[in-house]
């Protein structure tokens, strides 16, 4: 049993870097292999029972930083620990236990899906390989898991391509819960849906957070969805944090320019408040050359000497409020 005040999820300095291909005719030339730089020194914690949002634009490391927490990436350095066990270490029944306390919703439920199983053969696949239930206690849950996730329970017969998108990422989610987890990462989970279906899902999200009390990290780029279903935000630039705080202190008072400038960007649905001006200047950089000092002083409209050459830190703005940025405090906007 761990201490209550003790993090269900603990991250400190995790890097990720990938080698891409290295041709035959760079070899030859002798250029040296390029490095990305996926993740450079993320830190955070989650309470249990909290929904964590992380946002950022697309390439800044949200979706590996998720595939890195279950393991189907390696870090390159840093750590991970789950309830206070370094999860890097895990192996054999440990490891198959910690998969089973933390599942991942994907995108794309289909492509997660095999194709040539009914829903009922995919959710009795994963409660047979956990040995959750054994005999009629199976079928008995998988009804269970379909009521779970509002489905028609005939759907168990039915093959994946017979059901829409919102129906494939209910199950997508019924299969993650099948294995009773504590934890579910939710990478994207309505990107491709619908706005209608959206707001389903992520209701449906909160209803299953609330009633199976689930620790959820809700990795997305809509801010309104996030600030809907999260208690608290990090905001995430060029594979590192760059502000986390309490979801309504984030985002009536930003601490760093690009939380600021992507709280511009979101939609407006009131088109006298509509921005007519770019948000957020230049485009991202590569994350095989980070810009030197603060990532995100080239695009800053703040940015001066000291953001060129020094990192900022994730230093304490307020209580529960962090930003890594040289300005003590952010201008406001007339």
């Amino acid at each position: 049993m761990t201490d209550a005040a003790t993090p269900l999820i603990a991250v400190s300095d995790l890097a990720m870097n990938f080698a891409r291909r290295h041709p035959l005719s760079e070899r030859i030339a002798g250029k040296a292999q390029q490095i990305v730089h996926a993740l450079n020194g993320v830190t955070f914690t989650v309470r249990r029972g909290e929904t964590l949002g992380i946002v950022g634009e697309s390439g800044c490391g949200k979706s590996t930083l998720a595939r890195c927490l279950v393991r189907l990436n390696k870090p390159t350095a840093g750590s991970v620990t789950y309830a206070g066990t370094d999860v890097l270490k895990l192996d054999g029944a440990a490891e198959r236990n910690y998969h089973r306390r933390v599942q991942m919703v994907f995108q794309d439920p289909y492509s997660s899906l095999n194709p040539r199983m009914t829903v009922r053969q995919t959710l009795a696949e994963a409660i047979r390989f956990h040995r959750l239930r054994q005999g009629p206690a199976i079928e008995t849950r998988i009804v269970e898991l379909l009521d779970l996730v509002r489905l028609p329970s005939d759907s168990g017969e039915r093959y994946p391509h017979e059901f829409s998108g919102g129906q494939r990422q209910r199950i997508g989610i019924a299969r993650a819960l099948a294995v009773e987890p504590e934890c579910l990462i939710a990478d994207e989970l309505v990107s491709a849906l619908d706005v209608s279906v959206q707001a389903q899902i992520v209701n449906l999200l909160l209803e299953l957070q609330e009633r199976l009390h689930l620790t959820v990290l809700f990795i997305a780029h809509d801010l309104r969805l996030v600030r809907h279903i999260s208690h608290r935000v990090a905001v995430m630039y060029l594979g590192k944090i760059v502000e986390l705080a309490e979801t309504e202190q984030l985002f009536s008072r930003p601490a760093h320019p690009y939380t600021a400038a992507l709280l511009k960007a979101a939609p407006e649905l009131d088109p006298s408040r509509r921005s007519t001006v770019d948000a957020v200047r230049g485009e991202l950089p590569s994350p095989i050359a980070i810009p030197s000092g603060c990532p995100f002083h080239p695009r800053c409209p703040y940015a001066f000497d000291r953001c060129r050459v020094e990192i900022p830190l994730l230093s304490q703005r307020s209580e529960m409020h962090f930003a890594a940025c040289h300005l003590d405090t952010l201008p406001r906007a007339n």
